[in-house]
């Protein structure tokens, strides 16, 4: 241990702000972003119509706005969820009607 100080002094780092901060896009997470760009865009070209393509694109990055605001890693546990099983709870009992058929093979 130093002298005159405790071993939680002895080290100090920097910690950057920007280095935690997400990757965003007027507001929104840079992923949903894009795919807010490429909805409008498809719009666009498939409908031919300039507005209904740029409303898209505005309310796609309306809804990723919000889910930012919400929850930065939205899409990776969106994307993740389908991977994994629902969890098992114990406590939720259902009834299950077993019947037992027999088939004389015989005959």
């Amino acid at each position: 241990m130093a002298e005159g100080g405790s071993h939680r002094d002895a080290r100090r780092n920097k910690v950057f702000k920007a280095m935690n901060r997400p990757l965003t896009v007027l507001g929104a997470e840079r992923r949903l972003f894009f795919v807010a760009l490429i909805t409008g865009g498809a719009i666009f070209s498939i409908l031919h119509s300039l507005v209904g393509g740029i409303g898209l694109f505005i309310v796609g990055v309306i809804i990723a706005r919000i889910a930012t605001k919400h929850d930065v890693e939205i899409l990776r546990i969106l994307f993740n969820s389908t991977k994994f099983r629902r969890r098992y709870d114990a406590m939720t009992w259902e009834s299950t009607a077993i019947t037992i058929r027999t088939r004389n093979v015989q005959n």
